[in-house]
């Protein structure tokens, strides 16, 4: 089995832990984009340095799907931004690690994120000026697609194209649901290649729980010298059986049948559960 298999495993089952020990989380929405972040961070896609999180030439990730920031938060403390014991932390009294990923906190965190449809402006108007300035930084933007029903998003999108920013990277996280049901129940969306093609932005579709596939997706996008889409198609909940395409747990924690499920799947132990009370 590959490493990083057995790593986005781990991950999984530490944004569980830190959920769990907080009381509360967007498990399903964390699940869906483990590898995509793993991929930027822990697998030589993305230039950055946890010792110094200003740094200059630093690429930026913009995560505009906020509901996914505890997986962000689980990547970031994997490459080194900060310790375990904070991420433990996670939404308690005092924390420094929200429910949505706030720019204020100095870990690696690019963009206040959370209200939906908003991220992919943010990314566009980095990338726009670190083209003006000449600087090499890329930027990459991790949509969801549910928040593509925004039309802020498209806004943003007509913008990207106009400018021809050659220095962004749009990840879609393709996993198909949103709050109540499925994207294409809710707005009929179905083919995302062809919409976005149509603003004349490149497109590629991958598979966006293999590590491997969406390293080489991102740095083939990175070398166009246009503004690029990588449609990742994912699992919302991938990991838990239980969760897996399951439109029900886009915000709430098992009960207690339910968590021998998770404990099962995500081979947590009596002891790292205990350290969570």
């Amino acid at each position: 089995m590959s490493e990083w298999r057995e790593e986005c495993k781990t991950l999984r089952k530490e944004i569980f832990l830190a959920a769990y020990a907080g009381g509360k989380g967007h498990l399903a929405s964390s699940f869906s984009c483990v590898e995509i972040l793993y991929a930027l961070y822990c697998n030589g896609v993305m230039r950055f340095d946890p010792q110094n999180p200003n740094w200059e030439n630093r690429d930026r990730l913009v995560i505009s799907k906020g509901h996914g920031g505890l997986a962000l938060y689980a990547v970031l403390c994997k490459a080194g931004y900060f310790g375990k014991e904070m991420l433990m932390r996670f939404s308690q009294p005092g924390s420094l690690l929200g429910g949505e990923p706030s720019h204020y906190l100095p870990y690696g965190i690019e963009a206040s994120t959370g209200s939906l449809g908003h991220g992919l402006s943010l990314g566009a108007g980095m990338a726009l000026a670190h083209k003006i300035d000449h600087s090499n930084s890329r930027i990459y933007v991790l949509l969801g697609d549910g928040e593509c029903e925004e039309g802020s998003v498209w806004e943003a999108i007509m913008s990207v194209a106009k400018l021809n920013l050659g220095n962004l990277v749009i990840i879609l996280d393709h996993n198909g649901l949103q709050k109540m049901d499925s994207v294409c129940t809710i707005m009929n969306i179905e083919n995302w290649k062809a919409r976005f093609e149509t603003f004349g932005i490149g497109c590629s579709v991958v598979d966006g729980h293999d590590v491997d596939a969406l390293t080489q997706a991102f740095h083939d996008s990175a070398g166009g010298g246009k503004p690029e889409v990588v449609i990742a198609n994912t699992i919302k909940g991938k990991g838990v059986s239980l969760m897996e395409n399951n439109p029900a747990w886009h915000w709430r924690m098992p009960n207690k049948r339910e968590l021998k499920v998770f404990i099962q799947e995500l081979g947590i132990t009596a002891e790292e559960l205990a350290l969570c009370k």
